[in-house]
Formats: structure tokens, C-alpha cells, sequence
């Protein structure tokens, strides 16, 4: 089944080759650890889940595997930054949780130009709206648990790019264990099937929930790709066929009006998960990036009043409804 579920993702991302593991952290350590060693430099955006940057600043370090961080905003500094070891530049685009978008192109052209590795996380957009490959990235990384189950089931992660990348990201995850069960990936597998069509709504509610938070006057600041004030629309629309189904936004009134609204929810659950059928509302200074110390989530974005909401596939009035409601009664 794993063979079944890479071959349709190969398929997808336009990949040579791929392997399937247990989860999308799981993934992303085996497309580190495969292909580095002791004495090499990651180049990495700032802008990163949380637990990739815990695995950066903690866990590879005592392997003798460095990184230094690179700012989205700042895109001419990044050149400045690749050392003599550099051997990889790892990106997220969008970013979780501050949808920060970064040229692929660009990016894939100065990987080639200095031969490095460019390995994308492509979670939050999956492979319908963005194939990171066709710029000129060498590996796409994905939570499989996410977007690609769509429905909250099981978990799983996914490496897929050169033929001769993920034969040393294979040879390594065949001797630690990092693989997928065979029920996780036929699971997966016949989740692909509806993936077109779970993206286009999820795209669509969050567009139109969106819209609705700009119009608010006690929203201070909404990020959504494909919105015209996102300060990379211009780059999301031309890499990305949609905007992807998670919005962001800060609430005036910092971390306790933002307990009021999370807590005032009644449709939308509340997890540190996204890329469900229903929609799921987060706070990430407290969970998904509550490792990270508070001048390293501001330094992102990650502000105290933030919420990230998947938004779900139910009716999108139901969705704005609900959001509405929390957002009075939190007053």
C-alpha cells in the first residue's frame, strides 16, 4: 500500500521518487538526516512549525548538523547567509502559522546557482495548488496527517523528489524505522481521490472568511495568501492556483480576548490540528509553537493574540456565523 499511496503522490508533485513514513515530523527528520552530515549547514526561513524548529536548534545540533535562520521579508540577505558547508535550504510556504509566502522560483534558482538541496514543506498548499518541484526544488516534504488525510484519521508523512535523494532517504528510514503502516497508507491512498475537490472548498470558505475578518473593526491584521493585502499576493498568485485553506488573523484585545472568542466557539472545534473536514480553530503561542520562546514567535509574527482557523468544509455561512458570534460575545 505504501507503493500505491507514493506513486499517486509522485504522480502529483511531479516527483521522481518518494517514500512514505509515520508521520510528517518523521519525514522531514529523514530528509535531514539521510543527506547531511557532521559539519554541515542548513539555510532555513524563519518562518517554521514549530516542532521543525525544535528538531533545528535542539536535536540536530548534537550531531553536528548547524542552521541559521533566514528572514521571508528580506529576501536579498539570503544569499549572504550560505556558508562554505551549506548544504540545504529547507522552506515552508505558506508558513505555519503566519502564511508567509517565498518565491520558488527565485529560490530554486539561487539553490542551483550554489548547488544546494532546496527541500520544501508543501503541507499547507498540497500538490493541487503547488508543485514546489516545477520551480526547482529537489525534495517536497508533506504531513500527510493533514491535507492529504483531510479527515482527521490517521497520521502519516511523505518525502518526494530526486530518485537519487530518496535513495538515501530510503537506505536511512529502512534501517531506523520510520516507516508508514500499511492501514495509513491505503487510508491515504483513497483519500487522494477527493483531494481536488476538498481543496477548491476549503480554498473557497477561507477566501470568503477572509474577506469577512477584513471588514471587521476589531480585527487588527488578517493573513490570507490570495487576499490582496497579503504583502506576497503577487508572488502566492503566481505559484499557487489557490489560496489554501488557513486564515489568520489577530483579535484586538491580545491573549485574554482571544481566549474569550476561542473558548465563545460553538461549530468549530478546538485543536492543534488543521486540514480537516471541519473547521478547527488554533492558538499557537500556547500550542503549536509554544517551544519557541516568545521574542522567537514575535520575530515570526506569532503575536500573543493570534488565532489560526482551518477552515473546514462545512457551509461557509455556518462558518463566518459562528466566528461572528465568538467575536461579539468575546467583546
Amino acid at each position: 500500500m505504501q507503493k500505491e499511496l507514493v506513486d499517486k503522490m509522485c504522480l502529483l508533485e511531479g516527483a521522481e521518487a518518494g517514500y512514505a513514513t509515520a508521520s510528517g515530523m518523521s519525514a522531514i527528520f529523514a530528509s535531514f538526516m539521510a543527506l547531511l552530515k557532521t559539519g554541515d549547514h542548513i539555510l532555513s526561513s524563519s518562518s517554521i512549525f514549530g516542532s521543525t524548529h525544535t528538531m533545528l536548534s535542539k536535536i540536530l545540533p548534537k550531531y553536528g548538523i548547524h542552521h541559521t535562520y533566514a528572514d521571508v521579508n528580506q529576501p536579498k540577505l539570503w544569499e549572504s547567509l550560505i556558508q562554505e558547508n551549506t548544504k540545504m535550504i529547507f522552506v515552508e510556504t505558506p508558513s505555519n502559522p503566519g502564511l508567509d509566502i517565498i518565491d520558488l522560483a527565485w529560490l530554486g534558482k539561487l539553490a542551483s546557482k550554489h548547488n544546494l538541496i532546496l527541500n520544501v514543506d508543501n503541507c499547507f498548499a498540497t500538490p493541487f495548488i503547488q508543485r514546489p518541484i516545477e520551480f526547482g526544488a529537489h525534495l517536497v516534504t508533506h504531513s500527510a496527517t493533514k491535507y492529504i488525510d483531510g479527515q482527521g484519521r490517521v497520521l502519516g508523512g511523505l518525502v518526494l523528489g530526486k530518485a537519487d535523494l530518496i535513495k538515501e532517504i530510503y537506505a536511512f528510514c529502512r534501517s531506523t524505522g520510520p516507516a508508514i503502516s500499511p492501514f495509513n497508507a491505503w487510508t491515504l491512498s483513497k483519500s487522494l481521490e477527493t483531494l481536488s475537490i476538498r481543496m477548491e472548498r476549503h480554498s473557497s470558505n477561507a477566501y470568503a472568511l477572509a474577506t469577512f475578518l477584513e471588514k471587521q473593526s476589531d480585527i487588527m491584521r488578517v493573513r490570507y495568501p490570495f487576499l490582496p493585502s497579503h504583502p506576497q499576493f503577487e508572488i502566492a498568485k503566481k505559484q499557487m492556483s489557490l489560496g489554501g485553506g488557513i486564515v489568520t488573523f489577530e483579535i484586538e484585545g491580545g491573549i485574554e480576548r482571544g481566549r474569550r472568542f476561542l473558548d465563545a466557539l460553538q461549530m468549530c472545534s478546538l485543536t492543534a490540528n488543521l486540514g480537516d473536514t471541519r473547521t478547527i480553530a488554533t492558538h499557537p503561542a500556547s500550542t503549536t509553537h509554544a517551544k519557541l520562546t516568545e521574542q522567537e514567535r514575535l520575530a515570526v509574527g506569532i503575536t500573543p493574540g493570534l488565532v489560526r482557523i482551518s477552515v473546514g468544509l462545512e457551509h461557509v455561512k455556518d462558518i463566518i456565523k459562528d466566528i461572528e458570534r465568538a467575536l461579539l460575545k468575546s467583546r
